[in-house]
């Protein structure tokens, strides 16, 4: 049986930062993570965008490149892009991510640029975002590259059925989903619901990841500082894998773990951790 391919997505491999940081730039430098991350088993890593700043003011995207090619990894993941339907030079624009993603893109050629919405209620009108995902999705082509919608239960596009409609209204084979165990969960979303709204083409992604049963402070608190190990929790991966094959999915297979606990350990070791979890549910 071949080893299921892995994915260290961006803040499995960062070390001690979170998302609540700003900057948010990895203090594992960048060799050394890209070499942890392959020594780790992965085949693939995730950069985020202050990571992505970070590499490009010291060495450069195409000593990035060289780096990841000399460890044998062969999947790149970059994000993250919010607030992708303002238009540029409006109020709460996000193009200075847009463009930094870009230009990373044209030299790592990611397999995918994860975008998310905005952190606040559900959207009232989901289909308003369709056509502006359609433009960004030509523009992310363009670059040799495609975005993923990441649903999160605490924004705009808060389940994957939501993020579904409005992929399948944008209509563009560059726009698809990221599907987050967390976010899945955590939304309430079911199986039944997976199978009843994804098709085949939309899954650009998977992130596995668990929790315990009850959410501890905001749900956005608790995805920052509460995830746990891959079958350490109480999400039901085994099913959630098995939906996503039953729907053509096999990998690679992104690991997302946060935590306060998980990012104190050294980044090798955490890794490790990791990869051997969700292999153990794959």
């Amino acid at each position: 049986m071949t080893t299921p391919a892995l994915v260290a997505t961006a803040w499995t491999s960062a070390g001690n930062v979170s998302p609540m940081h700003s900057p948010a730039v990895s203090p594992v430098p960048v060799a050394e993570r890209v070499r942890a991350v392959a020594d780790a088993g992965f085949v693939g890593i995730g950069l985020i965008a202050d990571d992505l700043v970070a590499v490009r003011d010291a060495i450069g995207f195409d000593a990035l490149k060289g780096l990841i090619a000399d460890a044998g990894l062969t999947h790149v993941e970059i994000e993250l892009l919010e607030r992708w339907w303002i238009p540029r030079g409006s109020a709460g624009h996000t193009y200075d991510v847009r463009d930094l993603l870009f230009e990373a893109a044209d030299v790592l050629r990611p397999a995918m640029i994860k975008i998310g919405s905005e952190n606040g209620p559900p959207a009232a009108d989901p289909l308003a975002l369709a056509a502006p995902l359609r433009d960004l999705a030509e523009q992310a082509e363009a670059h040799g590259t495609r975005v993923a919608i990441e649903t999160m239960p605490f924004s705009a596009i808060a389940t994957v059925p939501m993020g579904a409609e409005i992929v399948s209204a944008a209509g563009h084979p560059a726009a698809g989903l990221l599907v987050d165990a967390w976010h899945v969960f955590r939304a309430g979303t079911s199986l039944a619901d997976l199978r009843a709204t994804l098709r085949p083409e939309m899954i650009f992604g998977v992130e596995l990841d668990d929790a315990a049963a009850e959410v501890v402070g905001t749900l956005f608190a608790d995805t920052v500082e509460n995830r746990v190990l891959c079958g350490d929790g109480t999400f039901d991966l085994a099913g959630l894998v098995e939906t996503l094959r039953e729907l053509g999915f096999d990998g690679p297979w992104g690991v997302e773990i946060l935590s306060r606990t998980f990012r104190a350990l050294p980044v090798e070791h955490a890794l490790r951790l990791a990869a051997r979890s969700a292999l153990t549910v794959l």
